[in-house]
């Protein structure tokens, strides 16, 4: 009998840290509302969780520098936050960049928020860091 020597297809490994998502975005009286689904794939809780994103346009150009703060991260457990960006029209939202946790606070490693850190978005929005 002939065997199967094919290669099975790589799997891409999980985060140990933080998962987020950009899962949804919707036009809300003058503001993009920016949905992301968050997860702490780590066996410690985080307390907080703040990270640095840049906003661009779609033609590329820096729209805007802000904070979002995920509060806290259950271990093992998906959050979902919304964040509504005064001024700003989804449609003109071309890529967010998360440049970095500007605050993170656990029990264990204080990199948690940064290491192993997981971006993809669901929408035609990038997600990018």
């Amino acid at each position: 009998m002939a065997q199967d020597t094919a290669t099975p297809p790589t799997a891409v490994p999980s985060p140990v840290g933080v998962a987020i998502e950009l899962n949804a975005l919707q036009d809300q009286a003058g503001a993009c509302r920016l949905s992301f689904m968050a997860q702490n794939k780590a066996q410690i809780a985080i307390e907080t969780a703040v990270y640095e994103a840049v906003l661009f346009d779609r033609a590329g150009e820096v729209m805007l520098l802000t904070l979002f703060d995920f509060r806290e991260l259950p271990a093992g457990r998906p959050r979902v936050r919304q964040f509504d960006l005064a001024g700003v029209a989804c449609a003109d939202l071309g890529r967010v960049l998360i440049n970095g946790a500007s605050q993170c606070q656990s029990s264990g490693d204080g990199d948690l928020c940064e290491a192993g850190l997981g971006l993809s978005s669901r929408t035609e929005v990038e997600l990018l860091g």
